[in-house]
């Protein structure tokens, strides 16, 4: 039968409780997706009224003027389950429908189809409405989607067959038949997040590289903040129109001013607004009819001030949205773009940086200036700048995705408060870092991670961001360090160091600080050319380190000589250290004069160390081969949903869904109880106090091994229990190992994150635990075995036979896949893990669940 709606009665609809998503399509606009309700009917009709007459036939397979009103009740009135239907919106017009209907009770299979309204086609909606329903349907049951297509649906065939899906094609009775199953692949996730890229990268476009700005909320008198944007824009030579929106004023700033933006008949993508928020809705309304793309909202107000300001800045992003326009801010600093051919300046900031080849992103409009103000006075070039403010909308997210494919950006810089979406951002770090470096600052101070563990601490979170190739730093005045040394810089072949100088002090100081970054001097060096050395002297010994093999990378000392010793001028020095080799970094500090051009000068040795560290652990990451996901054998999700569903959930169930298992133990509560449940497991046998910090402390005499009969058991039992009270635990004897620990948490600027680490009371103490994010790739599991201090003991310590390392990293793979899929589990520990050259038991599982976590990276594509 065609891709249409059957005729007929169908089970009563249900609620459903999914809110209005907003979704970005491919030139990027903004539409918002809902599933449909029954008061949908006139606009329904209204929608197939603007259709053309081929649009209907290809989706009807008949001319089909009009829907009968048998149709359209039912295309209205489904049940969200076995019928499921998406209507998008643009504005408060329904412009697309896309609806599945499952063919028969209980059946795996169900019909989808959808049609979009003919000024819409094209631009990506087919695609959003098949991954919404995809994710419906399969959250009902439903595996597989068939689908019947005209031959002449040439477009509609393209968002079938470009979706990844492992399709079945048959031709028959003038029709394509088409089936195919709705599992997310890796095929289908890589489409899914090529167009998620693309959609937000052309969104940010639009906005950086404007034909005209419209701004709301200077004054006549050039007081205030739009005041102030609108000179710079005028100032900063912006090629394109400018257009100051005043409610009575003929000109503002030397400009002609518009009551309205329509009324300048002037092409403008991109509105400054600097009205009160009380004003916002007037002004979404006002750019949205002449065709702005995007809002830079300097105001405050908004979520920043409170309850009433965070309901204003919904209904602003709301309305946004359903205009199509995107937002950035509020109470944000704005935009810029050096290029030459835009000389955009939408920001409080009077003075931009040289153009250049470094993205920056601020959430902080006062870190924002200090940023601009600081790249300003080192000579490092900008190519764009955006301030996110309240980041109600646009995010750092958004902005890798442009700066990714951005020809212009070499390099990109993050001053980041909070994560919106954690997961992605490590995702697109992750892909983006292989080609451009990624440099933030984040501070480490984040709420205690929801768990018995308090989470990762500052090193651990330095380490998570490394995981992901981001270069982690703690001041504006580092961030700056590193971004300028990446800049300017090519990225070091290795960790080696030449130290040349001409101080012995300097080079003694570079020689300490390389080694605290974990930066190795090269043999040979340092090389000291004393302070008498003259320019050619000192150019001599700096081209030889740089031809030196054994020299990956260049520290230049200059230390001002003593009066009457400097044989050449300050011009001659620049001039003979001008960089002597293109494929090694130099770092500079020069106590006197100036470092060559193009070679990054630091007031102190450490500072310039410690970029060098900075980007030479970069570039390590960089050349290391990605990690993949590997396949695990013996999972079961399913499984493991019925785990977490028996009353009060079932750790062990749930570990063994993901081949996990753990040593079978007995909880006794009497001397009788000890003893039968020891001879059920045979001799010999542990017990153990049962309380959740007593189970391993064995220092405490908690824990009692190698018990070989029924009396020794009794006696372990009454000793037990006079010291830790009746409550105990019996296990099997298992062979000895290394005791580790692996632990769960949902961490509040990551996700779920992986923590790994060796067992005992001074490695507790000292909080020696590794941790990585999800999901873990094989190279992020074998790592994370080898990262905790202690881990020397796993490889055979004075003596001691290694473990089975291969083990232990394929235990947190399945972790990691456990907390991926199961955002219920909050919290979960193994406590301990006797690791052993032959392989590891598990002695002890906890698992806490909740409701489940958001997870916003996964599932169907929104804003």
């Amino acid at each position: 039968m065609p891709a249409t709606e059957p005729a007929g009665g169908g089970p009563p609809e249900v609620t459903r409780t999914e809110p209005v998503v907003d979704v970005l399509l491919s030139d990027g606009s903004t539409v918002q997706l809902r599933p449909i309700r029954p008061t949908d009917a006139p606009a329904i009709v209204e929608m197939h009224a603007r259709f053309s007459e081929r649009t209907r036939y290809l989706r009807y397979f008949s001319p089909y003027p009009r829907i009968p009103e048998r149709d359209l009740h039912r295309f209205v009135n489904v049940d969200h389950r076995d019928r499921e239907a998406f209507v998008v919106l643009a504005g408060d017009r329904i412009v697309a429908v896309g609806r599945y209907e499952r063919l028969g009770p209980a059946s795996p299979d169900a019909e989808v189809a959808f049609v979009v309204e003919d000024a819409y086609q094209g631009r990506g909606i087919g695609s959003v409405l098949l991954e919404h329903l995809a994710d419906a349907a399969r959250r009902s049951g439903i595996v597989n989607f068939v689908a019947e297509v005209l031959p002449a649906n040439g477009a509609m065939l393209r968002v079938f067959a470009d979706f990844g899906y492992q399709i079945q094609r048959q031709f028959a009775d003038g029709v394509v038949h088409l089936t195919f199953p709705i599992a997310p692949t890796e095929a289908t996730l890589e489409v899914q997040r090529g167009r998620e890229h693309r959609t937000e990268a052309r969104s940010i476009a639009r906005l950086l590289a404007p034909r005209g700005v419209v701004v709301y909320g200077a004054s006549a008198t050039g007081q205030g903040v739009g005041a102030a944007v609108l000179g710079h824009l005028r100032d900063g030579g912006f090629t394109g129109s400018v257009v100051p929106v005043h409610p009575s004023a003929a000109r503002v700033a030397g400009l002609p001013a518009y009551p309205s933006a329509v009324d300048a008949d002037l092409p403008v993508d991109l509105a400054v607004v600097a009205v009160p928020p009380e004003s916002a809705p007037e002004v979404v309304a006002d750019a949205a009819a002449a065709g702005v793309h995007g809002l830079v909202v300097i105001s405050a107000g908004f979520a920043e001030a409170g309850m009433a300001g965070a309901a204003a800045q919904r209904t602003l992003v709301r309305a946004a949205h359903a205009a199509g326009m995107r937002v950035i801010g509020p109470n944000c600093l704005g935009v810029a773009n050096t290029d030459p051919a835009v000389r955009l300046n939408a920001t409080l900031a009077p003075r931009l940086p040289e153009p250049g080849r470094v993205g920056i992103f601020s959430q902080s409009g006062v870190f924002g200036v200090a940023l601009l103000a600081e790249a300003d006075r080192r000579g490092l070039g900008v190519s764009s700048f955006v301030s996110a403010g309240n980041r109600a909308d646009v995010s750092g997210n958004d902005l890798l995705q442009y700066w990714q494919d951005d020809p212009a950006t070499d390099v990109i810089m993050l001053y980041l408060e909070t994560f919106g979406n954690p997961r992605k951002f490590a995702r697109l770090a992750r892909r983006i870092g292989r080609d451009k470096p990624v440099v933030a600052l984040a501070s480490p101070a984040r709420p205690p991670g929801l768990g018995d563990s308090a989470g990762p601490d500052e090193t651990a979170v330095s380490a998570l961001f490394a995981q992901s190739g981001v270069i982690r730093v703690d001041t504006v005045a580092e961030l700056l360090d590193v971004g300028t040394l990446l800049a300017n810089q090519p990225l070091p072949a290795g960790n080696r160091v030449g130290v040349v100088g001409n101080s012995s002090a300097l080079a003694g100081l570079a020689a300490t600080a390389c080694a605290a970054q974990g930066l190795r001097v090269a043999p040979g060096y340092p090389c000291d050319v004393g302070p008498r050395a003259s320019a050619a002297e000192f150019g001599a010994a700096l081209a030889g380190a740089a031809a030196d093999d054994s020299v990956d990378a260049l520290v230049v000392l200059f230390a001002p000589p003593l009066p009457g010793q400097l044989t050449g001028t300050e011009a001659d020095f620049a001039a003979a250290l001008a960089v002597p080799a293109a494929d090694k970094p130099m770092v500079a500090t020069f106590l006197v004069g100036r470092a060559p051009a193009g070679t990054p000068a630091y007031p102190s040795v450490e500072e310039a160390v410690r970029a060098l560290a900075r980007v030479t652990a970069y570039a390590d990451w960089r050349r290391r081969p990605a990690g993949v996901l590997p396949e695990l054998p013996d999972v079961d999700p399913v499984a493991a949903q019925v785990a977490l569903r028996a009353d009060g959930g079932d750790p062990e169930a749930l570990l063994a869904a993901y081949g996990i298992d753990v040593v079978e133990s007995a909880r006794v509560d009497s001397v009788d109880a000890a003893v039968d449940a020891a001879t059920r497991f045979g001799f010999p046998v542990a017990l153990k106090a049962a309380a959740g910090g007593l189970r391993h402390r064995l220092d405490l005499g908690a824990v009692r091994l190698d018990l070989p009969d029924a009396d020794t058991v009794r006696r372990a039992y009454a000793e037990l229990a006079a010291a830790f009270g009746a409550d105990a635990l019996v296990q099997p004897m298992v062979p000895p190992g290394v005791a580790c620990v692996v632990e769960l948490v949902e961490d509040p600027a990551f996700g779920p994150v992986v923590g790994f680490g060796l067992g005992g009371v001074a490695t507790d103490l000292l909080g020696d635990r590794a941790w990585r994010a999800v999901p873990l790739t094989d190279r992020d599991a074998t790592e994370l075995v080898d990262a905790p201090r202690a881990a020397p003991l796993l490889r055979g310590h004075r003596g001691a036979a290694p473990v089975d390392r291969a083990a232990l990293a394929d235990l947190l793979l399945r972790i990691g896949r456990l907390a991926d899929e199961q955002p219920r589990v909050r919290a979960l520990t193994l406590n301990p893990v006797l690791a052993r050259p032959d392989g590891l038991s598990v002695l002890h599982a906890s698992v806490r669940t909740g409701s489940a976590a958001a997870r916003p990276d996964t599932g169907p594509r929104r804003l």
